[in-house]
Protein backbone atom coordinates (compact mmCIF):
# COMPACT_ATOMS: atom_id res chain seq x y z
CA UNK A 1 0.00 0.00 0.00
CA UNK A 2 1.64 2.97 -0.83
CA UNK A 3 1.11 6.91 0.77
CA UNK A 4 -0.36 9.36 -1.44
CA UNK A 5 2.06 12.63 -0.94
CA UNK A 6 0.28 15.47 -0.40
CA UNK A 7 0.83 18.43 -2.36
CA UNK A 8 1.15 22.13 -1.41
CA UNK A 9 -2.91 22.71 -1.90
CA UNK A 10 -3.18 19.51 0.54
CA UNK A 11 -1.28 21.28 2.95
CA UNK A 12 -3.03 24.92 2.82
CA UNK A 13 -5.91 23.22 2.94
CA UNK A 14 -5.50 21.05 6.20
CA UNK A 15 -4.06 24.51 7.91
CA UNK A 16 -7.04 26.13 7.60
CA UNK A 17 -9.57 23.31 8.26
CA UNK A 18 -7.52 23.35 11.90
CA UNK A 19 -8.75 23.54 15.08
CA UNK A 20 -5.93 24.78 16.27
CA UNK A 21 -6.20 27.44 13.79
CA UNK A 22 -9.60 28.33 15.02
CA UNK A 23 -8.47 28.59 18.02
CA UNK A 24 -5.56 30.96 17.59
CA UNK A 25 -8.29 33.01 15.67
CA UNK A 26 -10.44 32.68 18.73
CA UNK A 27 -7.99 34.22 20.69
CA UNK A 28 -6.85 37.14 18.91
CA UNK A 29 -10.31 38.11 17.87
CA UNK A 30 -11.26 37.97 21.99
CA UNK A 31 -7.73 39.67 23.05
CA UNK A 32 -8.24 42.94 20.35
CA UNK A 33 -11.97 43.23 21.41
CA UNK A 34 -10.93 43.21 25.22
CA UNK A 35 -8.37 46.09 24.03
CA UNK A 36 -10.77 47.69 21.52
CA UNK A 37 -13.40 47.99 24.15
CA UNK A 38 -11.33 49.58 27.18
CA UNK A 39 -10.14 52.38 24.09
CA UNK A 40 -12.56 54.57 23.16
CA UNK A 41 -13.05 54.33 19.63
CA UNK A 42 -12.63 57.25 17.53
CA UNK A 43 -12.35 59.23 20.78
CA UNK A 44 -10.12 62.31 21.19
CA UNK A 45 -7.11 61.35 22.04
CA UNK A 46 -6.84 62.99 25.61
CA UNK A 47 -9.95 61.19 26.27
CA UNK A 48 -8.10 57.52 25.62
CA UNK A 49 -4.95 59.26 27.29
CA UNK A 50 -6.89 59.22 30.69
CA UNK A 51 -8.21 55.69 30.15
CA UNK A 52 -4.25 54.12 30.22
CA UNK A 53 -3.13 56.96 32.83
CA UNK A 54 -5.85 55.19 35.41
CA UNK A 55 -4.40 51.92 33.83
CA UNK A 56 -1.07 52.55 33.64
CA UNK A 57 0.03 56.02 35.20
CA UNK A 58 1.10 58.88 33.79
CA UNK A 59 4.58 58.08 32.97
CA UNK A 60 3.82 54.77 30.78
CA UNK A 61 -0.12 56.25 29.55
CA UNK A 62 1.49 58.84 26.38
CA UNK A 63 3.82 56.14 25.10
CA UNK A 64 1.54 52.81 25.40
CA UNK A 65 -1.43 55.60 23.26
CA UNK A 66 1.56 56.18 20.51
CA UNK A 67 1.68 52.06 20.38
CA UNK A 68 -1.54 51.58 20.47
CA UNK A 69 -2.25 54.44 17.38
CA UNK A 70 0.46 52.97 15.08
CA UNK A 71 -1.73 49.71 15.46
CA UNK A 72 -4.67 51.01 14.88
CA UNK A 73 -6.41 50.31 18.09
CA UNK A 74 -8.04 53.78 17.95
CA UNK A 75 -10.01 52.81 15.33
CA UNK A 76 -9.60 49.03 15.54
CA UNK A 77 -13.00 47.87 14.12
CA UNK A 78 -12.08 49.75 10.68
CA UNK A 79 -8.53 48.55 10.68
CA UNK A 80 -7.20 46.26 7.77
CA UNK A 81 -5.99 44.11 10.06
CA UNK A 82 -9.03 43.56 11.88
CA UNK A 83 -10.65 42.89 8.56
CA UNK A 84 -7.85 40.49 8.04
CA UNK A 85 -8.67 38.39 10.86
CA UNK A 86 -12.36 38.54 10.33
CA UNK A 87 -11.59 37.37 6.55
CA UNK A 88 -9.37 34.33 8.12
CA UNK A 89 -12.05 33.11 10.74
CA UNK A 90 -14.57 33.20 8.02
CA UNK A 91 -12.03 31.06 5.88
CA UNK A 92 -11.46 28.65 8.47
CA UNK A 93 -14.68 28.17 9.33
CA UNK A 94 -15.90 27.47 5.52
CA UNK A 95 -13.15 25.08 4.91
CA UNK A 96 -13.81 23.11 8.76
CA UNK A 97 -17.87 22.64 7.64
CA UNK A 98 -16.30 21.25 4.06
CA UNK A 99 -13.91 19.45 5.13
CA UNK A 100 -16.10 17.63 7.58
CA UNK A 101 -19.49 18.16 6.17
CA UNK A 102 -19.54 15.28 3.54
CA UNK A 103 -18.63 12.47 5.63
CA UNK A 104 -22.23 13.65 8.22
CA UNK A 105 -24.03 14.30 4.90
CA UNK A 106 -22.87 10.58 4.47
CA UNK A 107 -23.93 9.50 7.81
CA UNK A 108 -27.27 11.33 7.51
CA UNK A 109 -28.31 9.92 3.94
CA UNK A 110 -26.87 6.44 4.17
CA UNK A 111 -30.50 3.91 4.85
CA UNK A 112 -30.34 1.80 8.09
CA UNK A 113 -29.45 -1.93 7.95
CA UNK A 114 -29.47 -4.63 9.90
CA UNK A 115 -26.85 -5.32 13.36
CA UNK A 116 -25.56 -8.72 13.82
CA UNK A 117 -26.81 -10.33 17.21
CA UNK A 118 -23.34 -9.30 18.90
CA UNK A 119 -23.50 -5.55 18.18
CA UNK A 120 -27.76 -5.68 18.57
CA UNK A 121 -26.80 -7.36 22.23
CA UNK A 122 -24.04 -4.51 23.23
CA UNK A 123 -26.27 -1.09 22.32
CA UNK A 124 -26.73 1.15 25.14
CA UNK A 125 -30.25 0.83 24.91
CA UNK A 126 -31.53 -3.14 25.12
CA UNK A 127 -35.10 -4.38 25.74
CA UNK A 128 -36.54 -7.92 25.28
CA UNK A 129 -40.20 -9.03 25.70
CA UNK A 130 -42.41 -11.89 24.59
CA UNK A 131 -45.94 -12.01 23.64
CA UNK A 132 -48.48 -14.10 22.94
CA UNK A 133 -48.89 -13.84 19.23
CA UNK A 134 -47.83 -15.10 16.01
CA UNK A 135 -44.88 -14.09 14.16
CA UNK A 136 -47.22 -11.48 11.50
CA UNK A 137 -49.18 -10.01 14.24
CA UNK A 138 -46.26 -9.50 16.36
CA UNK A 139 -44.53 -7.42 13.41
CA UNK A 140 -47.89 -5.66 12.71
CA UNK A 141 -47.90 -4.74 16.57
CA UNK A 142 -44.39 -3.30 16.70
CA UNK A 143 -45.10 -1.69 13.71
CA UNK A 144 -48.29 -0.27 14.79
CA UNK A 145 -46.48 1.22 18.04
CA UNK A 146 -43.59 2.72 16.38
CA UNK A 147 -45.50 4.47 14.08
CA UNK A 148 -47.83 5.92 17.54
CA UNK A 149 -44.53 7.07 18.83
CA UNK A 150 -43.65 8.76 15.80
CA UNK A 151 -41.15 6.67 14.12
CA UNK A 152 -42.23 5.52 10.55
CA UNK A 153 -40.48 1.88 10.57
CA UNK A 154 -39.58 -0.39 7.83
CA UNK A 155 -38.20 -3.86 6.85
CA UNK A 156 -34.65 -4.75 6.48
CA UNK A 157 -33.60 -8.13 5.62
CA UNK A 158 -30.55 -10.01 5.03
CA UNK A 159 -29.18 -13.18 5.10
CA UNK A 160 -30.31 -14.26 8.53
CA UNK A 161 -33.60 -12.57 8.28
CA UNK A 162 -34.81 -9.20 8.76
CA UNK A 163 -35.53 -6.36 11.34
CA UNK A 164 -37.06 -3.50 11.63
CA UNK A 165 -35.87 -0.50 11.63
CA UNK A 166 -36.25 3.21 12.08
CA UNK A 167 -34.75 6.35 12.59
CA UNK A 168 -35.42 10.02 13.28
CA UNK A 169 -33.90 12.78 13.71
CA UNK A 170 -30.89 12.13 11.56
CA UNK A 171 -30.63 15.37 10.49
CA UNK A 172 -29.61 17.02 13.89
CA UNK A 173 -26.12 16.21 12.72
CA UNK A 174 -26.25 19.22 10.59
CA UNK A 175 -27.11 21.65 13.39
CA UNK A 176 -23.40 22.47 13.80
CA UNK A 177 -22.93 23.68 10.35
CA UNK A 178 -26.37 25.20 10.13
CA UNK A 179 -24.31 27.31 13.37
CA UNK A 180 -21.45 27.47 11.00
CA UNK A 181 -23.60 29.29 8.37
CA UNK A 182 -25.39 31.29 11.10
CA UNK A 183 -22.34 33.00 12.11
CA UNK A 184 -20.84 33.28 8.63
CA UNK A 185 -24.22 35.99 8.27
CA UNK A 186 -23.69 37.83 11.19
CA UNK A 187 -19.85 38.28 10.41
CA UNK A 188 -21.40 39.85 6.65
CA UNK A 189 -24.01 42.11 8.49
CA UNK A 190 -21.19 43.09 10.98
CA UNK A 191 -19.25 43.73 7.84
CA UNK A 192 -21.41 45.53 6.24
CA UNK A 193 -22.78 47.92 8.76
CA UNK A 194 -18.64 48.44 9.28
CA UNK A 195 -18.14 49.26 5.81
CA UNK A 196 -21.23 51.41 4.27
CA UNK A 197 -22.57 52.27 8.20
CA UNK A 198 -21.31 54.99 11.23
CA UNK A 199 -21.70 55.83 14.50
CA UNK A 200 -21.20 59.23 15.52
CA UNK A 201 -22.57 62.16 17.95
CA UNK A 202 -24.13 65.74 17.66
CA UNK A 203 -24.27 67.98 20.52
CA UNK A 204 -27.43 70.20 19.23
CA UNK A 205 -28.27 73.55 21.32
CA UNK A 206 -31.81 74.23 21.80
CA UNK A 207 -33.35 75.48 19.22
CA UNK A 208 -30.43 75.10 16.67
CA UNK A 209 -29.99 73.29 13.56
CA UNK A 210 -27.25 70.77 12.49
CA UNK A 211 -26.38 68.28 10.12
CA UNK A 212 -22.87 66.76 10.97
CA UNK A 213 -22.16 64.10 13.25
CA UNK A 214 -18.88 64.01 14.40
CA UNK A 215 -17.84 60.08 14.24
CA UNK A 216 -13.82 60.89 15.14
CA UNK A 217 -11.83 63.51 16.53
CA UNK A 218 -10.93 64.61 12.98
CA UNK A 219 -13.83 63.35 10.84
CA UNK A 220 -17.36 64.17 10.00
CA UNK A 221 -20.01 62.64 8.26
CA UNK A 222 -23.09 65.12 6.67
CA UNK A 223 -26.15 64.06 6.99
CA UNK A 224 -28.80 63.99 4.32
CA UNK A 225 -31.03 65.47 6.11
CA UNK A 226 -31.12 68.52 9.00
CA UNK A 227 -31.98 68.29 12.74
CA UNK A 228 -33.38 71.02 15.25
CA UNK A 229 -33.95 70.68 18.82
CA UNK A 230 -37.22 72.24 19.61
CA UNK A 231 -37.05 71.54 23.50
CA UNK A 232 -34.51 69.75 26.11
CA UNK A 233 -36.20 68.82 29.29
CA UNK A 234 -34.66 66.68 32.00
CA UNK A 235 -37.07 65.47 34.67
CA UNK A 236 -35.12 64.50 38.09
CA UNK A 237 -36.24 62.38 41.09
CA UNK A 238 -37.90 64.27 43.87
CA UNK A 239 -35.90 66.15 45.42
CA UNK A 240 -32.68 64.79 44.43
CA UNK A 241 -30.38 65.68 41.84
CA UNK A 242 -30.44 62.08 39.83
CA UNK A 243 -31.89 62.75 36.45
CA UNK A 244 -35.41 60.39 35.95
CA UNK A 245 -35.52 61.20 32.72
CA UNK A 246 -34.16 63.45 29.77
CA UNK A 247 -35.80 64.10 26.51
CA UNK A 248 -35.67 65.95 23.30
CA UNK A 249 -38.41 67.18 21.10
CA UNK A 250 -36.37 66.95 17.44
CA UNK A 251 -37.59 67.77 14.14
CA UNK A 252 -36.21 66.71 11.23
CA UNK A 253 -36.01 69.01 8.10
CA UNK A 254 -35.05 68.06 4.76
CA UNK A 255 -34.80 71.38 1.83
CA UNK A 256 -36.18 73.87 4.89
CA UNK A 257 -39.19 71.63 5.42
CA UNK A 258 -40.27 69.42 8.75
CA UNK A 259 -41.01 66.07 7.58
CA UNK A 260 -40.87 64.69 10.96
CA UNK A 261 -41.53 65.16 14.72
CA UNK A 262 -40.56 63.18 17.51
CA UNK A 263 -39.42 63.58 21.24
CA UNK A 264 -37.12 61.18 22.41
CA UNK A 265 -36.16 59.57 25.31
CA UNK A 266 -33.40 56.66 26.04
CA UNK A 267 -34.30 53.75 24.38
CA UNK A 268 -36.78 54.94 22.31
CA UNK A 269 -35.00 56.77 19.60
CA UNK A 270 -35.64 58.54 15.79
CA UNK A 271 -35.52 56.92 13.07
CA UNK A 272 -35.73 58.16 9.79
CA UNK A 273 -34.09 57.34 5.94
CA UNK A 274 -32.20 53.97 7.84
CA UNK A 275 -30.53 56.36 10.21
CA UNK A 276 -31.12 56.38 14.02
CA UNK A 277 -30.79 59.09 16.53
CA UNK A 278 -30.63 58.31 20.04
CA UNK A 279 -30.61 60.18 23.11
CA UNK A 280 -27.28 60.12 24.86
CA UNK A 281 -26.39 63.10 27.17
CA UNK A 282 -26.59 66.82 27.98
CA UNK A 283 -25.41 69.75 29.04
CA UNK A 284 -24.73 73.33 29.04
CA UNK A 285 -23.90 75.46 26.18
CA UNK A 286 -20.75 77.70 26.98
CA UNK A 287 -21.93 81.39 27.50
CA UNK A 288 -25.62 80.15 27.84
CA UNK A 289 -26.28 83.12 30.07
CA UNK A 290 -26.05 85.42 26.71
CA UNK A 291 -28.39 83.32 24.63
CA UNK A 292 -30.51 81.89 26.72
CA UNK A 293 -34.28 83.12 26.86
CA UNK A 294 -35.86 82.60 30.48
CA UNK A 295 -39.57 81.58 29.91
CA UNK A 296 -42.03 82.95 32.98
CA UNK A 297 -46.22 82.71 33.54
CA UNK A 298 -47.04 86.21 34.68
CA UNK A 299 -50.24 85.82 37.01
CA UNK A 300 -51.97 88.76 39.51
CA UNK A 301 -53.86 88.20 41.93
CA UNK A 302 -57.14 88.98 39.85
CA UNK A 303 -56.14 85.92 37.64
CA UNK A 304 -54.71 88.19 34.66
CA UNK A 305 -51.67 86.10 32.48
CA UNK A 306 -49.15 86.58 30.64
CA UNK A 307 -46.43 84.50 28.95
CA UNK A 308 -43.01 86.01 28.97
CA UNK A 309 -40.00 85.39 27.27
CA UNK A 310 -36.85 87.50 28.61
CA UNK A 311 -33.46 87.84 28.54
CA UNK A 312 -30.55 88.40 31.04
CA UNK A 313 -30.82 92.02 32.05
CA UNK A 314 -34.47 92.67 30.57
CA UNK A 315 -37.07 94.08 32.74
CA UNK A 316 -40.87 92.71 32.93
CA UNK A 317 -44.18 93.92 34.33
CA UNK A 318 -47.05 91.78 36.08
CA UNK A 319 -50.21 92.35 34.54
CA UNK A 320 -52.54 94.94 35.97
CA UNK A 321 -50.35 95.97 38.86
CA UNK A 322 -47.31 99.25 38.94
CA UNK A 323 -44.94 95.89 39.89
CA UNK A 324 -42.26 95.16 38.00
CA UNK A 325 -39.44 92.65 37.89
CA UNK A 326 -35.85 93.02 36.81
CA UNK A 327 -33.58 89.66 36.18
CA UNK A 328 -30.58 90.18 37.84
CA UNK A 329 -28.50 87.05 38.53
CA UNK A 330 -28.95 83.03 37.18
CA UNK A 331 -27.86 79.92 39.00
CA UNK A 332 -27.43 76.27 37.13
CA UNK A 333 -27.84 74.74 40.20
CA UNK A 334 -28.72 76.99 43.73
CA UNK A 335 -27.98 75.67 47.19
CA UNK A 336 -28.54 77.70 50.27
CA UNK A 337 -25.90 77.18 53.10
CA UNK A 338 -26.51 77.03 56.80
CA UNK A 339 -25.50 81.01 56.94
CA UNK A 340 -28.52 81.43 54.10
CA UNK A 341 -25.86 82.20 51.65
CA UNK A 342 -26.60 81.16 48.32
CA UNK A 343 -24.01 79.44 45.72
CA UNK A 344 -23.56 77.10 42.92
CA UNK A 345 -23.09 73.74 43.56
CA UNK A 346 -22.62 72.30 39.48
CA UNK A 347 -22.00 73.65 35.92
CA UNK A 348 -25.22 71.16 35.06
CA UNK A 349 -28.77 72.49 35.39
CA UNK A 350 -29.69 70.57 38.52
CA UNK A 351 -31.55 73.26 40.21
CA UNK A 352 -32.39 76.23 38.01
CA UNK A 353 -32.49 79.81 39.49
CA UNK A 354 -33.17 83.17 38.60
CA UNK A 355 -33.03 86.19 40.79
CA UNK A 356 -35.15 89.03 40.61
CA UNK A 357 -35.14 92.33 41.90
CA UNK A 358 -38.97 93.55 41.97
CA UNK A 359 -40.02 97.43 42.49
CA UNK A 360 -43.72 98.57 42.84
CA UNK A 361 -44.45 102.47 41.40
CA UNK A 362 -40.27 102.38 41.22
CA UNK A 363 -39.38 101.89 44.87
CA UNK A 364 -37.56 98.78 45.82
CA UNK A 365 -40.29 96.31 46.58
CA UNK A 366 -38.64 92.68 47.08
CA UNK A 367 -35.42 90.55 45.50
CA UNK A 368 -34.95 87.12 45.80
CA UNK A 369 -35.00 83.63 44.35
CA UNK A 370 -37.07 82.05 41.74
CA UNK A 371 -36.46 77.91 41.59
CA UNK A 372 -37.47 76.17 38.50
CA UNK A 373 -38.13 73.07 40.55
CA UNK A 374 -39.59 74.80 43.42
CA UNK A 375 -43.08 76.17 42.46
CA UNK A 376 -43.27 77.66 46.42
CA UNK A 377 -40.60 79.84 45.75
CA UNK A 378 -42.74 81.73 42.28
CA UNK A 379 -45.39 83.57 45.33
CA UNK A 380 -44.54 87.11 45.76
CA UNK A 381 -46.42 89.41 48.11
CA UNK A 382 -49.88 90.82 47.09
CA UNK A 383 -51.12 87.48 45.85
CA UNK A 384 -49.38 87.96 42.53
CA UNK A 385 -47.16 84.71 40.83
CA UNK A 386 -44.23 84.71 38.67
CA UNK A 387 -43.85 80.84 37.53
CA UNK A 388 -39.98 79.91 36.47
CA UNK A 389 -40.71 77.72 33.32
CA UNK A 390 -37.48 77.28 31.77
CA UNK A 391 -34.32 78.52 31.10
CA UNK A 392 -35.13 77.67 27.37
CA UNK A 393 -31.61 77.68 24.98
CA UNK A 394 -29.30 77.10 27.43
CA UNK A 395 -28.75 73.72 27.34
CA UNK A 396 -27.63 70.89 24.61
CA UNK A 397 -28.83 67.51 23.80
CA UNK A 398 -26.18 65.18 23.44
CA UNK A 399 -27.38 62.45 20.32
CA UNK A 400 -25.98 59.34 19.10
CA UNK A 401 -26.41 59.26 15.63
CA UNK A 402 -25.67 55.76 14.04
CA UNK A 403 -26.41 54.15 10.15
CA UNK A 404 -26.03 50.01 10.02
CA UNK A 405 -27.17 48.88 7.03
CA UNK A 406 -26.13 45.69 7.74
CA UNK A 407 -28.13 44.95 11.00
CA UNK A 408 -30.89 42.86 9.39
CA UNK A 409 -28.57 40.53 8.36
CA UNK A 410 -27.20 40.41 11.69
CA UNK A 411 -30.84 39.47 13.06
CA UNK A 412 -31.16 37.33 10.15
CA UNK A 413 -28.00 34.98 11.06
CA UNK A 414 -29.04 35.53 15.12
CA UNK A 415 -32.53 33.84 14.37
CA UNK A 416 -30.84 31.16 11.89
CA UNK A 417 -28.17 30.70 14.74
CA UNK A 418 -31.06 30.37 17.80
CA UNK A 419 -32.99 27.77 15.84
CA UNK A 420 -29.28 25.98 14.84
CA UNK A 421 -28.77 25.63 18.21
CA UNK A 422 -31.64 24.26 19.14
CA UNK A 423 -31.00 21.69 16.65
CA UNK A 424 -27.95 21.16 17.63
CA UNK A 425 -29.19 21.14 21.44
CA UNK A 426 -32.06 19.33 21.67
CA UNK A 427 -32.93 17.20 18.88
CA UNK A 428 -31.38 13.86 19.17
CA UNK A 429 -30.29 11.35 16.33
CA UNK A 430 -32.18 8.15 17.10
CA UNK A 431 -32.15 4.56 15.85
CA UNK A 432 -34.18 1.46 16.74
CA UNK A 433 -33.77 -1.91 15.82
CA UNK A 434 -36.09 -4.52 16.00
CA UNK A 435 -35.74 -8.34 15.65
CA UNK A 436 -38.14 -10.92 15.91
CA UNK A 437 -37.94 -14.21 16.78
CA UNK A 438 -40.68 -16.82 16.74
CA UNK A 439 -41.32 -19.32 19.25
CA UNK A 440 -43.75 -22.33 20.19
CA UNK A 441 -47.22 -20.17 20.51
CA UNK A 442 -45.58 -16.87 21.28
CA UNK A 443 -43.00 -14.16 19.69
CA UNK A 444 -39.82 -12.84 21.15
CA UNK A 445 -39.22 -9.29 20.95
CA UNK A 446 -35.43 -7.81 20.57
CA UNK A 447 -35.56 -4.15 20.79
CA UNK A 448 -31.90 -1.87 20.29
CA UNK A 449 -31.81 1.31 20.11
CA UNK A 450 -28.83 4.57 20.30
CA UNK A 451 -29.17 8.36 20.53
CA UNK A 452 -26.26 10.85 20.45
CA UNK A 453 -27.97 13.08 23.04
CA UNK A 454 -30.89 12.47 25.68
CA UNK A 455 -30.36 9.08 25.89
CA UNK A 456 -32.68 9.07 29.27
CA UNK A 457 -35.27 10.40 27.86
CA UNK A 458 -35.43 7.99 24.75
CA UNK A 459 -35.05 5.19 26.89
CA UNK A 460 -38.45 6.30 28.21
CA UNK A 461 -39.96 6.37 25.51
CA UNK A 462 -38.87 2.99 24.59
CA UNK A 463 -40.26 1.55 27.90
CA UNK A 464 -43.90 3.12 26.47
CA UNK A 465 -43.61 1.07 23.02
CA UNK A 466 -42.91 -1.72 24.95
CA UNK A 467 -45.51 -1.44 27.85
CA UNK A 468 -48.05 -0.39 24.54
CA UNK A 469 -46.82 -4.12 23.35
CA UNK A 470 -47.59 -5.80 26.80
CA UNK A 471 -50.78 -4.57 26.76
CA UNK A 472 -51.74 -4.79 23.38
CA UNK A 473 -54.25 -7.76 22.83
CA UNK A 474 -52.90 -10.95 23.34
CA UNK A 475 -49.58 -9.10 25.15
CA UNK A 476 -47.71 -10.63 27.84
Amino acid sequence: MTNKKSTFIDKIWDFLASVRLAIVIFALISLTSIIGTILDQRADPARNIQILSKLFGENLAPRLFSIFDSLGFMDMYHSWWFMAILILFSVNLIICSLDRLPRIWRLIRSPMGTLADEKLNHLPIKKELTIKKPENEAKAAVTDRLKKSGFHAHEVSDENGYQIVSQKGNFSRLGVYTTHFSILIILIGAVIGLRFGFKGYMNLPEGEIYNTVSIGSHEDITLPFDIRCDTFEVYFYENTDMPKEYRSWLTILENGKEVLRKSIVVNDPLKYKGITVYQSSYGMIPNSLSRGLFVFKLISNDGKTVDLNARFGDTFQIPGTNIQGKIVDFSPALKIDEHGHAFTYSSQMNNPAVYIAFTESGEPMLSGWLLKRYPETWQIPGGHRVEFLDFWGAEFTGLQIRKDPGVWVVYLGCMTMSISLFIAFFISHRKIWVKIIPEKNNTKIIIGATANKSKLAFERKIDKIIAGLTHHKGGS
